[in-house]
């Protein structure tokens, strides 16, 4: 080299660095910031199951309407009081005094209604009518009550507390440990991951603060919009949130430090490796994260919130990993050079050992019998999806969301022994007062109904011959379930009584807690619907703009949908006969699929761009094995580390995460260690060159069929 291009390439190297060091400068200014803001997604949370639900719904109407009979709306928490000998005098004087206590309490919205002594004579119940907006503040509300309840109580007495207010009191309990326990357990997990990657202590802090940069800047954004009524948060898309960011920044910086490391070998300057190491990573990383992205924003056409908020949030997750992947780990590599890969530095001229590793070998053994192998690979996975069937994806009853026994699910099992299940939550008939009388006599010979009465002014049901509140021509009628509230026979009890009224008072309209969890559920496998297909389209679409082809998209599509559906058929497996779950909301399939899709097609587009790269030089046969070989142990590495970080959610004992996180987790290792390891590379090997019809890499890699199959 020159001495005038020895001093260019000097200059070029400090401006380098002087750049990598300003944009070092702001992302500490942005962690700075928007960091704080990780800890704070938990104060706009909101974990109403009523507001999820889109204004069509009939639960919604019917909550609509209830708000013209109250100034405020309600959610009722049930305090039990059991002995099993039978209550005594000084029981009753003792609910009693707990019903004057909790009559002053803060967020009361009525007066306590109670005590109902149970047929058996062996337990009395209050209803504290709450606030049903007190938000993350229920928590304590309850706790006040648990307390309240079991302090006065004479030996011998338990007292539980149940109801939907209990039961939001649990989820908040639940959802709490996001902030800090979740992300602890998922970066520790990457961290451990990625020292045995990378054998170095170095480089995992650079990939892991990425991570963490990325998280800042998503949680400053949706703690913005959250507070701002932009969009909704809930605790699922939080903890969702948290674990997409970690794992797919890890992914794009593993893709990123891959290929430094290969540029390092081939090149002196740590700048000039950088430098091109980027241009080679950009478009794929870029690729992924825009597949991504389009594929969590069609969950915008979701009629259910909590679905269609999860899109935009999870979107600007992968815009936060994408900007940290791309700008401040280049910047903090540039600034390290082969320091950042002690002890194993790779030197300038030395051996690439992946090309000779186990990656080579998987290649070769590929190279000799494709069809053999995506014929074999093909088979299994659909012995794996023929279980899909057997998935019980039809919802559950709230007493079986939490993994760990909630007080509020133990409560309503005791309640449940001595009063009707759905007592202090009862399906509500909304109608024209003219037909009160008619409303409530059609709901008392419903199956599954044990006492059905319009609603006076005081928001009780009145005696027989009562005058019930009449507002606008409208009354209320209260529906006492027999079995627990959201519970299977409760929904099936609730469509029982929407039938009977709207052929009896067409105008009537049901509603409730049960009502609430039926339409969610109906909503949901309307979705599934209408989203699944066009998560597909958008990928084919991108798939073929990138690849510039037809044939290789749809066959990669096809690929990834039959991953997708044998995930699930092992999940089906292990949910029923390992786990025994009692079911799987209706959503879960669709988040698994979106998340699967999107993510199982990440690791295709990193493979795919590598052999459409290869190709072009060498042809397609060699170009496979040779992508295969050096893209391997990146792409294996960045599928466990997702894989990892998902299963992180199961700390959080609720079924749905536990679920997701299973699906997910058993999905990324089946995508990363099968498809793109052997199924893919085989298929596209056995095709050669036709794989990029109707692309002119077609004709002009023709060439290539007459080369030997092994190289």
């Amino acid at each position: 080299m020159s001495q005038r291009a020895q001093h260019r390439a000097h200059r070029v190297g400090r401006r380098s660095r002087l750049l990598a060091a300003v944009i070092l400068l702001v992302w500490l200014g942005v962690a700075a910031v928007a960091g704080p803001y990780s800890g704070k997604l938990g104060e706009v949370q909101s974990n109403d199951s009523a507001a999820f639900l889109p204004s069509s719904a009939e639960a919604t109407e019917v909550a609509a309407l209830q708000r013209r009979f109250q100034s405020q709306d309600v959610s009722p928490a049930v305090v039990v009081y059991v002995r099993e000998a039978g209550i005594s005098a000084a029981d009753r004087r003792a609910v009693e005094a707990d019903a004057r206590s909790l009559g002053t309490l803060p967020g009361l919205v009525g007066p306590v209604a109670g005590p109902v002594p149970s047929r058996d004579g062996k337990a009395l119940e209050l209803v504290v009518p709450l606030d049903a907006d007190l938000g993350s503040g229920v928590s304590g509300t309850i706790d006040t009550v648990r307390h309240q309840a079991r302090s006065g109580l004479p030996a011998g007495a338990s007292a539980y507390v149940s109801g939907p207010a209990a039961f939001s009191a649990d989820l908040v309990n639940a959802f709490a440990g996001i902030d800090g326990v979740l992300l602890l357990v998922a970066v520790a997990v990457v961290l451990l991951i990625l020292v045995v990657v990378y054998r170095s202590p170095i480089l995992p802090v650079a990939v892991l603060l990425s991570a963490l940069f990325a998280l800042s800047l998503a949680s400053g954004v949706v703690y913005a919009l959250a507070k701002s009524g932009a969009l909704t948060l809930n605790g699922q898309s939080q903890g969702i949130l948290f674990i997409l960011v970690v794992g797919a920044a890890t992914d794009y910086a593993l893709l990123l430090t891959s290929r430094y490391r290969e540029e390092l070998r081939e090149h002196r300057s740590a700048v000039a490796a950088m430098r091109l190491a980027w241009r080679q990573s950009a478009t794929p990383v870029l690729a992924s994260g825009v597949t991504v992205i389009l594929a969590l924003l069609c969950l915008l056409a979701s009629n259910l919130n909590s679905t269609s908020s999860l899109g935009p949030v999870a979107a600007f997750g992968i815009i936060g990993a994408l900007l940290a992947a791309l700008t401040f780990l280049p910047a903090v590599l540039v600034l390290l050079g082969r320091a950042a890969f002690w002890p194993r530095r790779p030197s300038y001229g030395s051996e690439h050992p992946e090309r000779s590793g186990v990656w080579g070998r998987v290649a070769r053994t590929v190279g000799r019998r494709p069809r053999a192998i995506w014929v074999a690979s093909t088979v299994g996975l659909l012995v794996l999806a023929a279980f899909l069937p057997t998935l019980k994806a039809h919802g559950t009853s709230q007493s079986a969301l939490f993994l760990n026994g909630a007080p509020s699910v133990t409560a309503s099992a005791v309640a449940a022994r001595h009063f009707p299940g759905g007592e202090g939550s009862p399906a509500v008939v909304i109608g024209p007062a003219s037909a009160a009388a008619r409303m409530a006599e059609v709901a008392a010979e419903v199956d599954g109904v044990t006492r059905a009465a319009p609603v006076g002014a005081n928001g009780a049901p009145v005696s027989p011959g009562g005058s019930p509140a009449v507002v606008e021509g409208l009354v209320q009628v209260q529906a006492t379930l027999d079995a627990p509230a959201g519970s299977e026979a409760a929904v099936a009890t609730v469509r029982r009584l929407r039938d009977a009224e709207h052929s009896a008072v067409p105008e009537a309209q049901v509603g409730g807690v049960t009502a609430i969890q039926l339409d969610t559920q109906t909503t949901a496998e309307r979705d599934r619907g209408v989203v699944i297909p066009l998560v597909l389209a958008v990928i084919f679409v991108l798939l073929a703009l990138l690849l510039r082809a037809l044939l290789a998209p749809l066959l990669l599509l096809a690929s990834v949908v039959l991953s997708f559906a044998a995930s699930l058929g092992v999940s089906a497996l292990v949910f029923n006969h390992a786990l025994h779950f009692a079911g799987m909301d209706p959503s879960v399939p669709l988040y698994g699929f979106v998340f699967l899709v999107a993510l199982g097609i990440d690791y295709n587009i990193f493979l795919m761009t590598r052999v459409r790269e290869e190709s072009t030089r060498i042809g397609t046969r060699p170009g496979v094995r040779h992508a295969l070989a050096v893209t391997g142990s990146v792409i294996t590495s960045a599928g466990i580390v997702l894989a990892a970080t998902f299963s992180a959610l199961v700390v959080i004992p609720l079924l749905f995460l536990a679920e997701i996180a299973f699906i997910v987790a058993f999905g990324v290792l089946l995508d990363t260690l099968l498809v793109r390891s052997l199924l893919v590379p085989a298929l596209v090997h056995d095709i050669g060159a036709p794989i990029w019809w109707p692309s002119p890499l077609t004709r002009s890699a023709r060439r290539e069929e007459d080369r030997p199959a092994v190289s």
